[in-house]
């Protein structure tokens, strides 16, 4: 008795401990991921939830050892301690039954705030919901007369890190006293963002799919949001990216073009080396491939990769190579200088902000832009080159635009640079990073049959964009439903190994046990152990059956949290001469139903 009493207490203790262990690293995670991304949307968790670790920023991980990890095992290790202390206390199961239902209720309230923060229940209404917006709206350019000029213009794209219009002062449509960003703010005002006669800065609205790196470079290129169902959003797993989707990389490798991708990080991370490389055939120059080719130290590493310095540096090199080709070339780069939290502090960074570091990174990524174009139009190539600079998403930095007023609409930065066409419409446009897309093309002198591609509208036309037709919320509420039309886009392999396996770890389960009563030919059911139920359930119900065709359902009663009880008379629902199966069925608050078990039970027994 004694021994069982010790094994029971030791038991005790180790649940205890590692609850409160789960439940600190939980609130922390919490804690430190929405302090780290300001703007985290559900579809962009998932998609980074999913996406290979590998190029990830080292600096970021080892914060989050340091800010989650640590301290969980700090409170373990100190409640180990605490319950050492008072092990020989006749009062001592009080403390940790008392940690354990600290560490339940902690999670809890972490898992609650998180759900309303994140604002889950809408986003699977959303997913249980279909849509035809984007197929009813898509133009394809599989479809689409898409003209070249004879002399083919080059394209340098850029995709800026986390910079918005934003952080221009108020006098130029900004939100800040002080202008963080001049130099890029004069580039728009004597080039093209689409502001028409009105002063100060525009840019494009960002939309579901398109609030992180991977989804806004997509977005960009193919005129559509990276969002797809829960089920369907492992990229990592898949051999292709969206294969059913026309982009910019495909269309200008049709017409000739020599592609390149340059970055300061490795192109792995977040599928980024997947889609450009099957999309266009890019010529891949990230952090791996600096290493590789002695452009950097091979031990080098700063921020994500190398810094923007080195990488204005290697895009200077590489457009004189381009340039002294025949074939006219697409170079697309992405600077990572201003990447959340507080940007990287480079050599060339000066304080004009005093402390404010991220301002100070903003303002130095200005500069080297400005000098870098200013370069670009001194070259031969640059009379018959586009460029665009256009901002990949809203800043995720938890504070430097927390005081900005509410009802300021927060857009990316856009500028096109010596465009090969004219603007026909010189009003102020509505417009989102999906009209980045065929408005790129028209840039290059392309002519677009209908002036649309993808959910875009070439924006030097008089054509209206969906953001002009239907409203900016219209479109958000609409992008945020299931879409059966982007499913087939994207062409999952549903039978990859690695994605059956995670799907089925994430599927709604529960344990059935089934005993006879006391009463003859009376099976009595309970269910319990409920997992992975992505809504709270308003109904369960019993399913019984020997023939599929012939299923008759008993609603279960809710005996206790997590516990359903049915009985039932066999003769009623199935033939007791037969194997029959049973099966629990969650209804949950959208009306959707759950199977969450099935079992087959031989004539006779029970379980």
């Amino acid at each position: 008795m004694k021994n069982k009493k010790l094994l029971l207490k030791r038991i005790g203790v180790f649940v205890s401990l590692l609850s409160a262990l789960l439940a600190a690293l939980l609130a922390a995670s919490i804690r430190w991921m929405f302090a780290t991304w300001n703007n985290l949307t559900m579809d962009e968790l998932l998609f980074h939830m999913t996406a290979p670790l590998e190029g990830t920023n080292e600096g970021m991980i080892r914060e989050y050892l340091l800010v989650c990890l640590l301290p969980a095992a700090v409170t373990a290790v100190l409640l180990g301690g605490l319950f050492a202390f008072f092990r020989k206390n006749k009062y001592f199961y009080v403390i940790p039954a008392l940690t354990f239902s600290c560490a339940v209720a902690m999670s809890v309230l972490a898992a609650g705030y998180t759900w309303n923060k994140l604002d889950v229940g809408t986003y699977l209404e959303g997913r249980s919901t279909e849509s035809t917006f984007i197929e009813e709206n898509y133009v394809s350019p599989a479809d689409t007369e898409i003209t070249f000029p004879k002399n083919k213009r080059n394209l340098i794209y850029i995709f800026l890190e986390s910079v918005e219009s934003t952080y221009a002062d108020r006098e130029n449509g900004g939100a800040f006293e002080e202008n963080c960003i001049p130099e890029l703010t004069r580039l728009a005002e004597e080039n093209e963002d689409f502001s028409g006669k009105e002063k100060g800065l525009n840019g494009g609205c960002t939309t579901t799919g398109a609030t992180w790196t991977m989804g806004a470079m997509f977005a960009h290129t193919s005129g559509l949001p990276l969002s797809i169902s829960i089920n369907g959003n492992d990229m990592d797993t898949q051999e292709s990216f969206f294969s059913g989707a026309i982009t910019l990389g495909d269309i200008l490798e049709q017409a000739g073009y020599s592609q390149t991708l340059l970055i300061g990080s490795e192109a792995v991370f977040g599928g980024r080396e997947l889609y450009f490389t099957e999309h266009g055939h890019y010529e891949i120059m990230d952090y791996d491939y600096a290493r590789k080719n002695k452009l950097i130290p091979k031990d080098y590493k700063v921020w994500w990769g190398f810094e923007d310095q080195k990488l204005f540096a290697l895009a200077k090199d590489k457009l004189n190579e381009l340039a002294a080709k025949d074939e006219p070339f697409n170079l697309t780069m992405l600077t990572v200088d201003t990447h959340f939290e507080d940007g990287y502090v480079c050599g060339q960074c000066q304080e004009e902000f005093g402390d404010d570091q991220y301002a100070n990174v903003m303002a130095c990524s200005s500069r080297q832009l400005k000098e870098f174009i200013g370069w670009i139009q001194q070259q031969d190539f640059y009379e018959n080159t586009s460029i665009v600079l256009a901002g990949d998403h809203l800043t995720m930095d938890k504070n430097f635009c927390e005081d900005v007023d509410g009802d300021y609409e927060r857009k990316v930065y856009t500028n096109f640079i010596n465009p090969g066409c004219r603007l026909k419409l010189n009003e102020y446009r509505e417009y989102t990073t999906f009209d980045l897309f065929p408005t790129t093309l028209a840039a290059l002198g392309a002519e677009i049959e209908g002036d649309r591609l993808g959910l875009g509208t070439n924006l030097f036309s008089k054509t209206q964009t969906l953001t002009e037709q239907f409203g900016l919320q219209k479109q958000r509420t609409e992008l945020t439903k299931n879409s059966s039309f982007m499913e087939k886009l994207a062409d999952i392999d549903t039978d990859n190994a690695e994605l059956l396996a995670r799907e089925e770890e994430r599927k709604p389960k529960a344990t059935i046990k089934i005993a006879d009563s006391e009463e003859e030919g009376i099976v009595a059911v309970s269910v319990k152990g409920i997992k992975n139920m992505p809504e709270k359930i308003s109904k369960m119900r019993l399913a019984v059956w020997t023939d599929e065709k012939k299923k008759q359902y008993i609603d279960m009663e809710k005996k206790k949290k997590g516990l359903y009880k049915a009985e039932f008379k066999i003769e009623e629902f199935a033939d007791s001469e037969k194997n029959y199966s049973v099966a629990a069925c969650a209804t949950g608050k959208s009306g959707q139903e759950y199977v969450l078990n099935e079992k087959t039970i031989s004539a006779g027994d029970s379980q």
